[in-house]
């Protein structure tokens, strides 16, 4: 699985570049059919408490791609509803076939 992280507003740390990279492969072990991961973060002006902003878009061949977007406190913290949102719609996409 190919993974692509995008920062806007900042510049990531080694260290959050490689959690998102440890969360969307325990996710790609689960699901083989994940080709490639799109992920954004991104600082949410003015500079408030909740102002991390994750989005992470799965690209997957055999059906429509899926995406999830949350805003937490810090962006360890948005990844991981990100990939729990995103687990839900790959058991969703797994019982419609």
């Amino acid at each position: 699985m190919e993974v692509r992280i995008k920062s806007i507003h900042f510049d990531a740390t080694e260290k959050l570049e490689s959690f998102v990279n440890k969360k969307l492969e325990k996710l790609a072990r689960r699901n083989e059919e994940i080709a490639e991961a799109e992920v954004t973060l991104k600082v949410v002006k003015p500079e408030t408490a909740m102002n991390k902003e994750a989005g992470v878009k799965l690209i997957l061949p055999a059906c429509a791609d899926l995406f999830a977007s949350k805003i937490a406190d810090s962006f360890e913290e948005a990844v991981d509803l990100c990939i729990e949102a995103l687990e839900r719609q790959l058991e969703k996409t797994k019982k419609d076939k």
